[in-house]
């Protein structure tokens, strides 16, 4: 087998709105060494059949020929580890497993012997300087998240537009325990944060692997002071909202039950226009709030930059602008990220995931589509699932779509139809 791969095959696969990209490097005409980068969805276009994740799961087995080398769950979002759950051996997650993979890799927050007030990774989880426990409880704060998630998915009373949004954030955002549970005991696990090794440079020889994100919370204030910002203030406010979330189940626990007020389910009719109104301000309250939940999870992301030789090759999942601005601020990743040749399109193309300040770095791309080593772009998404074009906040985002379109060679999941779920871009070392 030869010291470095001589090329790279990136599978992107249709999962509707979701990732899934299988990463195979060619060392010789018979050896590879694949790397699976998530593997969820949260719903598909009309049409495509229900078969369709254990279709995909399918195919990768056969693309691998039954070895995966390793896995990254980016984060704990269900459209990029629903794929991951198992079933008594007949889900998807359970092919994954047969697969064997030698490593797990996921962000810092997923390590399972965190403390609650954990500001970083333990001593030895990652090779980087050790950050101890402190006062921000940031792992706790993640773990609160699903329990407001939950709640969302039971508020009433809301209007369509909003019932919409806040139950696909919802269903986001909800734990996915059996995923979470095969990818920890699937393989040996990394957990990682920018500027840690990744645990992959023993899997992929030849491969030099940069950790970008997501920082931790003592190497940057951004996510820091955003978290602390909206739960000790913002979601005071919103007790409200939070009290109408768990309306539909009398059993479970408020998260502020000293300030729940009691509510009535008989109104005079004088006073319905009143309630339909402050019912609609609540529900505008509660989409903020699982917006913001939406954002701090993604905000945990695992951005890696795989380079060979000259070519370099970046995954950021859903990472969006708090996660990136540590490493766009550090010259030693700026110089890096200057001469990305492939793009994976972070969080499906949404407005905040591409910074405009990341997008100017790259010096590959191009107004010429004939132009040597032009930029590659690649895009999983679907319209319609998230956010409005009248906020100017739908994913997939048109202006940025229309840019990616001119200055780089887009593939966006989008052109799929038919029977055909998967797309082979070709890179060449």
């Amino acid at each position: 087998m030869a010291k470095a791969p001589k090329s790279a095959t990136i599978r992107t696969y249709h999962v509707g709105f979701g990732d899934c990209f299988l990463v195979s490097f060619a060392y010789g005409p018979t050896a590879e060494k694949h790397v699976l980068i998530d593997f969820g969805t949260t719903g598909f276009p009309k049409g495509v059949p229900k078969s369709r994740m254990m279709d995909i799961a399918k195919d990768i087995k056969q693309r691998t020929k039954g070895k995966l080398h390793a896995v990254v769950a980016t984060h704990r979002h269900r459209d990029h580890v629903s794929g991951f759950a198992t079933q008594n051996g007949k889900a998807t997650g359970d092919v994954i497993k047969s697969l064997d993979p030698d490593l797990v890799v996921q962000p810092w927050t997923e390590d399972p012997k965190l403390g609650p007030k954990a500001t970083g990774p333990r001593a030895g989880s990652a090779k980087v300087k050790t950050f101890g426990a402190g006062t921000s409880e940031h792992i706790g704060a993640l773990s609160l998240m699903h329990e407001v998630a939950q709640q969302s998915l039971a508020a009433r009373n809301l209007p369509k537009a909003l019932r919409h949004e806040v139950g696909f954030l919802g269903q986001s955002n909800i734990a996915n325990p059996s995923a979470l549970n095969n990818l920890m005991k699937m393989a040996k696990n990394s957990y990682v944060c920018c500027g840690s090794k990744s645990g992959l440079e023993k899997v992929l020889p030849g491969i030099k692997i940069d950790v970008l994100g997501p920082p931790t919370v003592k190497q940057t204030d951004s996510i820091k002071k955003q978290r602390t910002r909206d739960p000790n203030e913002f979601w005071q406010f919103q007790v409200g909202a939070t009290r109408l979330a768990a309306a539909a189940d009398k059993n479970r626990p408020l998260l502020f039950p000293r300030y729940a007020e009691k509510s009535s389910s008989r109104h005079p009719v004088n006073a319905r226009w009143l309630i339909y109104h402050a019912r609609t301000m609540r529900g505008e309250q509660l989409l903020q709030i699982v917006r913001m939940l939406d954002k701090q999870m993604n905000n945990t992301s695992v951005i890696l930059l795989f380079q060979i030789g000259k070519k370099k090759l970046l995954f950021p999942g859903d990472a969006q602008f708090e996660n990136w601005q540590y490493a766009l601020g550090q010259k030693k990743y700026q110089s890096l990220l200057a001469s990305v040749n492939l793009y994976k399109v972070g969080h499906h193309g949404s407005l905040n995931a591409t910074p405009k300040s990341l997008w100017k770095l790259f010096k590959n791309k191009s107004d010429n589509k004939r132009r040597p080593n032009r930029l590659l772009s690649l895009m999983s998404t679907m319209e319609g699932k998230h956010g409005s074009v009248y906020s100017q906040t739908e994913v997939p985002r048109d202006k940025l779509v229309h840019e990616l379109a001119r200055k780089s060679d887009l593939f966006t999941t989008q052109q799929l139809k038919g029977k055909d779920f998967f797309h082979d871009t070709v890179v060449r070392f």
